[in-house]
């Protein structure tokens, strides 16, 4: 990661860590952060333009259901990626954790462990899962020194394995209903799973900008010895960072699981990448240190706006995965062209 001292905006300078002073430029009036909302009005435009079903209220629930659980595992990548690591482990977290809860707790359909019939007990067994793994990654990157990148990536499969190994394949179904809730309740016409994602955007947009661990999560992941001088807990605070992640990739998981009220062994595959290009799309770093939650989710939102106007085209699928590598190159060429991504 890049050792970078730029801390984001969004956050006041910690003692002993200054940030880089703002040059005044032609490329600082073209931040991600702001140039992705005029994207998304074009893009609902051209949706509504191309296809009237676009704008109609199912598709709108479908939407925000979608771009719930792919913003909250986001933003729970987005803690990492301005801590300056990485994580692509968190798109296992977020089958395996639902996988687990409901395996080695109730007893459902699929087969399973059904060492107790308490559905409360599975709920938080998803979100300790979540926990452990993350606390796992943790160990690995921050204490045995791996580097973020291939340790995660040997996580991802690992865990990819044990999901297909434990269910041998099977999708886990007939999900209690206290389970399937946060990803299909509503209240009026809007998700419970999109309250619950925009109460935990505001919650992390104010922790990042006032709180002090916030505020040390730029500085770590803008120049880690830097903050250490400072007297940062540099270590502590990566490790609650990688837990954190998995707590809410989780739950992310167990929306989506709601959502289709059953766990397939595949719940999740690939969806990092989705992540990953939303991220870059708001306008967060992958060098450590920059970044904002609404960016990330503004991101997210784009991103799913864009596939959707490509289903709803009828557009062929591997056409639409084509369409998501070229934008995560743009926004790579966007944040370059910024100034937000400066080589190590």
């Amino acid at each position: 990661m890049s050792n970078s001292t730029h801390i984001s905006p969004a956050a006041p300078p910690l003692a002993g860590v200054r940030p880089t002073p703002n040059r005044r430029s032609l490329s600082n009036l073209f931040q991600p952060e702001w140039a992705i909302l005029p994207v998304l009005v074009v893009v609902i435009i051209a949706g509504a333009i191309l296809n009237p079903a676009f704008l109609s209220s199912d598709n709108i629930y479908g939407v925000m259901q979608q771009a719930s659980e792919l913003g909250i595992l986001t933003m729970g990548l987005t803690l990492v990626l301005i801590a300056g690591k990485f994580d692509l482990s968190l798109e296992s977290t977020f089958g395996l954790a639902p996988m687990l809860g409901v395996y080695c707790f109730l007893d459902v359909s699929g087969g399973s462990l059904g060492l107790m019939s308490s559905p409360i007990l599975a709920l938080l067994a998803i979100f300790v899962s979540g926990a452990l793994i993350g606390a796992f990654n943790g160990v690995l990157v921050i204490y045995l020194k791996f580097n973020a990148f291939i340790a995660t990536l040997a996580t991802l499969i690992l865990l990819r394995g044990i999901s297909l190994g434990v269910t041998r394949g099977q999708t886990l179904s007939e999900l209690p209903p206290l389970l399937t809730a946060p990803g299909e309740a509503s209240i009026g016409n809007v998700p419970l799973s999109f309250l619950i994602a925009l109460g935990l955007l505001a919650m992390l947009t104010l922790f990042m900008s006032r709180h002090r661990i916030g505020r040390m999560l730029y500085a770590v992941g803008g120049n880690s010895q830097a903050a250490r001088v400072a007297g940062i807990p540099v270590e502590r605070v990566l490790m609650w960072v990688f837990i954190a992640a998995g707590v809410l990739a989780a739950l992310a998981g167990l929306l989506q699981a709601g959502r289709i009220a059953s766990i397939p062994s595949s719940l999740g595959q690939n969806l990092i990448f989705n992540a990953f290009a939303a991220a870059v799309l708001g306008g967060v770093s992958l060098n450590g240190g920059r970044g904002t939650m609404p960016g990330a989710c503004g991101g997210v939102l784009l991103l799913v706006l864009i596939q959707d106007v490509l289903v709803l085209s009828q557009v062929p699928a591997y056409w639409i995965n084509a369409t998501t590598g070229g934008i995560i190159l743009v926004a790579l060429l966007i944040s370059k062209l910024s100034g937000a991504d400066k080589a190590a």
